[in-house]
């Protein structure tokens, strides 16, 4: 099983002992972390269907896998830095197209600051997925966290840099001592510490995969009806069905998401959000490129 990926070489472990080796590997190999293998002459051989493969679009519109075999996947958030507006329901759209669970993790729930942001997810979230609030620095929540992986479940944290995922990471796994790094002041940013992806075994059963930070998801490969029919931010708000089974919640009559939005139990971030998701999708199934800028 691949175990670490650094560009042009991958760790894979050969046993269950942990016995490893380190392969060079062509940039554009297409292997990734979590992903079995065995080796063979010239390389390594995928020896099963990949499946809870985690992808996310890059700012060129390539899509990029990240990790493969998940049952997880943590999108973390903090009171600093900032998470960019959307970047929750992006994530959840790339976990629920790769069938992965998405958890939201409130990280540094000992910060100020941290109370606001839980109550907040918790009203807009709260009926779509499970939020944890959780801080690396007191133990809050770390139990419930290490519970969710397992005794065998793979995953993920994801966040933009600074939220904690490495900070999290060790305090799951403490012999992992994966470097921390600290918020520009002058920003408010993370800076980018994990650049390489690497899975981990926990003390507590399951593995973890500490990726790369990275400020937001392009859009997924979902496709626009696809995204229309699952799209989490309307979870728990919207009532009534939609008169047309093909509808896009966009002018539609009868549409069950519009009648959440003027009733005004569908936030208006929330729907914009959707609309900006659903324009990229759009575009990409045009052959067009999206707006997205990274």
């Amino acid at each position: 099983m691949i175990v670490g990926h650094y560009g042009i070489a991958v760790d894979v472990r050969l046993d269950a002992d942990g016995e490893r080796v380190s392969l060079r590997v062509r940039r554009d190999s297409g292997h990734v972390v979590g992903e079995r293998v065995e080796i063979v002459p010239g390389g390594l051989r995928a020896t099963a269907e990949n499946r809870g493969v985690l992808r996310r679009r890059d700012p060129a519109g390539r899509l990029r896998a990240v990790a493969a075999n998940l049952d997880l996947l943590g999108i973390v958030v903090a009171p600093r830095p900032e998470t960019p507006l959307g970047f929750v329901d992006r994530a959840c759209v790339g976990a629920l197209a790769a069938g992965i669970e998405p958890v939201l993790i409130v990280n540094k729930s000992d910060q100020p600051g941290a109370d606001t942001i839980f109550a907040a997810f918790s009203a807009s979230h709260g009926e779509a997925l499970r939020i944890l609030r959780v801080s690396a620095v007191d133990g809050t929540g770390l139990a419930e966290l290490a519970g969710l992986f397992a005794p065998n479940r793979r995953g993920a944290f994801v966040g933009t840099s600074g939220v904690g995922k490495s900070s999290l990471a060790n305090a799951l796994c403490p012999t992992l001592a994966l470097e921390v790094g600290e918020i520009n002041e002058q920003s408010g940013l993370g800076r980018h510490v994990t650049t390489n992806a690497t899975l981990h075994a926990l003390p507590g059963g399951g593995e973890l995969v500490d990726t790369p930070g990275f400020r937001d998801f392009g859009p997924v490969e979902v496709s626009a009806l696809e995204l229309s029919q699952g799209f989490i931010g309307f979870r728990g708000v919207v009532e009534q069905a939609c008169r047309f089974r093909d509808c896009r919640h966009l002018k539609e009559p009868g549409c069950g998401v519009l009648a959440a939005l003027e009733a005004g139990r569908l936030h208006p971030d929330r729907y914009r959000v959707y609309c900006t998701l659903l324009e990229e999708v759009e575009a990409l199934e045009r052959g067009g490129r999206s707006g997205y800028s990274g």
